[in-house]
């Protein structure tokens, strides 16, 4: 994927992008005020191949659904099928995964009130700060891309104990904590189910902290007037080790695979679960972390709660490099070691700079 941006050095262009930022109204601002075309920051060149227009949309392929009910009477069955996930598709759903469906209702429902808040209620969040715990944005690539995704997110960093709750806004306070850790028990089990799909002890990718810390990232896409020439959130794939899911009916969100996207349908009840960086780096390419994208929609608007593990970029010094346990010498490692800082900061910089895998950067 060759990443197509705007000129930074264009004046115009970047003044337009900072008068967007500056009214901390969002994308939901720009659809109240009843626009039917969409401002230049928005409109993506026809030969970005993040647009829609780009590779076959395949109905050929389906992403895996891994029922986990009373998954340890047939534990060997759930890990064959989430081994085969991971390691061909990077991608899978869950059901019956004891997320409680009150709790996923409640946190889409909040996720949507804070977004619909009065813009001056909502401003006080407003921010693109990396140390700020809780903020309320649009489009966190949008100065180096030089375009602005169709969405507004939310992102709440609940990783570190001295994570103080009163920092969500109160609309969505006890649901996201409740969320969290309903959403962090989840990401336990289905790391024991990596671990041994790798044929590692249960605990293995637990003991490297990969579910020291995540964070709550509320996504907001309003109906969309020019849902062709723009994008709801553009390819890319996840910095961290495992990304949970939770999307509602509208649909949009699509997975690059063998060269093709294909659409990942809802499913009532279900998690979307796809591998990260990290974990594509530390099972030696053995488990797989691909691009990804969400459309644009007419219809809307279109509500997602992902959930990001991987430790803070703050406490994280530990080196991550492939798990020796999977190498050898017919299958030597892939990668340079790196900390979740230093890949976060330097190395994923290349996807926004070029579209290419910050994996690439640290390639042996």
């Amino acid at each position: 994927m060759n990443m197509v941006t705007g000129k930074s050095s264009d004046p115009e262009r970047l003044q337009q992008l900072k008068a967007f930022d500056d009214s901390k109204a969002g994308v939901k601002g720009i659809v109240d005020a009843g626009i039917t075309k969409l401002p230049p920051i928005f409109v993506r060149p026809k030969k970005d191949p993040s647009v829609v227009a780009d590779r076959t949309v395949s109905g050929h392929f389906s992403i895996p659904v891994v029922d986990l009910a009373e998954y340890n009477g047939r534990r060997a069955e759930v890990i064959d099928q989430v081994r085969r996930a991971a390691e061909s598709y990077g991608f899978f759903q869950v059901v019956n995964h004891g997320m409680p469906e009150r709790v996923m209702e409640e946190m889409m429902e909040a996720a949507r009130v804070f977004h619909e808040l009065p813009r001056e209620e909502k401003a006080e969040y407003y921010g693109r700060e990396m140390g700020m715990k809780v903020k309320y944005f649009s489009g966190s690539t949008m100065y180096k891309l030089m375009f602005a995704d169709w969405k507004d997110t939310l992102q709440c960093n609940i990783s570190d104990e001295q994570f103080d709750p009163q920092e969500i806004p109160l609309v969505c306070r006890d649901i996201t904590m409740e969320y969290s850790k309903n959403v962090h028990k989840l990401g336990v089990t289905l790391f024991e189910f990596l671990s041994e799909a790798l044929r590692l002890k249960p605990d293995h990718l637990k003991n490297l902290d990969s579910t020291m810390g995540h964070m709550v990232l509320s996504h907001y896409y309003p109906p969309c007037p020019e849902p062709e020439v723009t994008i709801g959130t553009v390819e890319h794939s996840d910095p961290d080790f495992m990304t949970i899911l939770l999307q509602d009916q509208i649909g949009g969100l699509q997975v690059l695979h063998q060269n093709q996207w294909i659409d990942v349908p809802p499913v009532p009840g279900a998690l979307v679960v796809n591998i990260g960086d990290f974990l594509q780096l530390i099972s030696n390419n053995k488990f797989i972390s691909v691009n990804h994208r969400v459309l644009a929609k007419n219809e809307g608007p279109r509500i997602s709660v992902a959930c990001f593990f991987r430790p803070s970029l703050e406490n994280s010094s530990r080196l991550y490099g492939p798990i020796k346990e999977l190498t050898s010498e017919e299958k030597p490692p892939v990668y340079h070691e790196t900390t979740v800082k230093d890949y976060v900061m330097f190395h994923y910089k290349s996807w926004e700079l070029n579209g290419v895998s910050g994996l690439e950067d640290l390639k042996l």
